[in-house]
């Protein structure tokens, strides 16, 4: 995975960030989701996302908009009815499928983000880059590696390439930081995005 800048091909308007729907073990996860919310929407950047109100997707989504920021949600109907969505963002776009969820947000977003999560955000992931591996679309990914959580992901990502599975520019395609603001610019977000 690149540790470099990597100059955007598009200006970056909305990023789409993939993150728990819990709040994880220690609380250094929602400080790095309140860092990425806040980062995004000084830096203009609106975030998407799937527009639920628990987890680290309520606190990024939150922080987000205490700074002003623009905030774009995509819940499925079911998610409504048990009462997780997020009721006060910018936009909420209610879809009836997973898969329209995740499409929506991906034809949203300009750039894409993991956050720490589980199955759903590693799922989410690795669909947007096996759709660049086609060539379906060209968008910046990156890790948001609080504390070193993305290290085994790393570790795995690595050894597939090792092992002639995954070439070096789809590894290197890959930006990782421990912290927004690093990520943001290894991403191409500038504060004038």
């Amino acid at each position: 995975m690149s540790e470099n800048t990597v100059p955007a091909r598009q200006p970056i308007r909305s990023i789409c960030v993939y993150c728990g729907s819990r709040d994880g073990a220690r609380p250094v996860y929602r400080d790095g989701a309140a860092a990425l919310g806040d980062a995004l929407a000084r830096a203009g950047v609106r975030l998407v996302y799937g527009g639920a109100r628990v987890g680290l997707m309520g606190t990024i989504a939150d922080a987000a908009l205490a700074a002003g920021g623009e905030v774009y949600g995509v819940i499925p109907r079911s998610m409504i009815d048990r009462e997780l969505a997020h009721t006060g963002l910018t936009e909420l776009n209610v879809v009836e499928t997973m898969h329209q969820r995740k499409l929506a947000m991906i034809e949203a977003a300009d750039g894409f983000i993991a956050m720490p999560g589980g199955f759903g955000t590693l799922e989410e992931l690795f669909e947007v880059l096996t759709w660049h591996q086609l060539g379906w679309h060209d968008k910046p990914c990156g890790l948001l590696d609080i504390d070193g959580f993305y290290q085994p992901l790393a570790d795995c990502l690595t050894h597939m390439q090792t092992e002639a599975f995954l070439s070096d520019a789809q590894v290197a395609r890959i930006q990782r930081a421990p912290d927004a603001g690093t990520l943001l610019a290894r991403m191409g977000v500038t504060r004038d995005a």
